[in-house]
């Protein structure tokens, strides 16, 4: 049996097909689409299958969004996404819809060692529930409750809850952003988009800017990358200070999280962003924030903090939840 699954997100868009082996699901072809440059997920479904010699009756989605009822409204796309209407408009038996998160969740259990890089190794005999925390073009969290045989993933919308300051300038952040937004979410914050608003909130708060060569590359180019790239390379003042807030709060949100899902069976850290910013994550302020809960601090030093490194486990996971619909 083959599965067609989808990883969506709000700048690409991920098909694959998986054949069902005795070894587990096998990934056997793929594209990748950018996403603003289609007007649905259908379109993209019919084009991925209109070139594949491989027919697939179960499909299985991980989008970017809240799904209710097989419904989902995609949160950084013009997209109203439908299981049935998509499946029948598809030629597929069935299809499924999963919160990205939960998507990624569910793709936690195909990964080995080698997948991951540990930033905090917790208790060896940590057990129970746990969390994933991802940042890309958005923010997402997802939960995976422990039954007591198994993890069983399900979605969230933490990424949307209220950010929290922790001091002062945390404090001339909020103030910030709520001027821009209104509502000041997590996910305005710790994301891709947050972190060009973090730049700029730096430079406002500073008030200073980067170099003229580094504001034309900005605008040239992806500002997020930019910023990233210069921070790590010491090359950029604003940009090494806007970095050290990200990954501050990036711990903060992380070991929120952790503590709203009683996460002692461990936190992952997924998402597009931390593998490319894995050394600045492996410094000490990541882990600090994620600790600084007052009393909780010993609960959440005993918890085991994994980066996620396999840019593959969002895909894998909406194969595996579409399996487990079908058995």
């Amino acid at each position: 049996m083959n599965i067609l699954a989808g990883d969506i997100g709000g700048t690409k868009t991920t098909m694959a097909v998986f054949e069902q082996t005795t070894e587990g699901l096998l990934e056997v072809e793929a594209s990748t689409y950018p996403s603003g440059q289609y007007p649905s997920l259908e379109a993209i479904v019919k084009e991925f299958c209109g070139q594949s010699e491989r027919r697939c009756d179960f499909a299985g989605f991980g989008i970017a969004g809240p799904v209710r009822d097989g419904r989902c409204k995609t949160t950084n796309l013009p997209w109203q996404i439908d299981a049935l209407e998509l499946a029948a408009s598809c030629d597929l038996q069935q299809a499924w819809l999963a919160n990205d998160l939960e998507a990624n969740a569910w793709g936690i259990s195909t990964l080995t060692a080698s997948d991951f890089a540990v930033l905090n190794a917790g208790i060896a005999s940590a057990s129970g529930h746990a969390g994933v925390v991802s940042a890309g073009t958005g923010l997402g969290l997802a939960g995976l409750y422990w039954d007591g045989h198994r993890h069983l993933p399900f979605a969230s919308e933490g990424g949307h809850a209220d950010f929290a300051p922790a001091n002062d300038l945390d404090v001339a952040l909020f103030t910030y952003l709520q001027e821009h937004h209104g509502h000041v979410s997590w996910e305005r914050v710790v994301s891709g988009m947050g972190l060009v608003t973090l730049y700029n909130f730096m430079c406002h708060h500073l008030q200073r800017e980067s170099s003229d060569e580094r504001q034309q590359a900005m605008r040239d180019g992806d500002k997020g990358a930019v910023i990233s790239s210069a921070a790590q390379a010491g090359e950029c003042d604003i940009c090494v200070q806007t970095m050290a807030l990200f990954v501050r709060q990036y711990g903060a949100i992380a070991g929120n999280h952790a503590l709203n899902v009683m996460a002692t069976g461990g936190i992952y850290i997924g998402g597009g962003i931390a593998p490319k910013i894995l050394a600045a994550l492996q410094q000490p302020a990541f882990m600090n924030a994620f600790q600084d809960k007052g009393r909780m601090r010993p609960l959440l030093q005993d918890i085991p903090v994994k980066v996620i490194l396999n840019e593959r486990t969002a895909l894998r996971g909406a194969a595996e939840f579409a399996l487990s619909r079908v058995e």
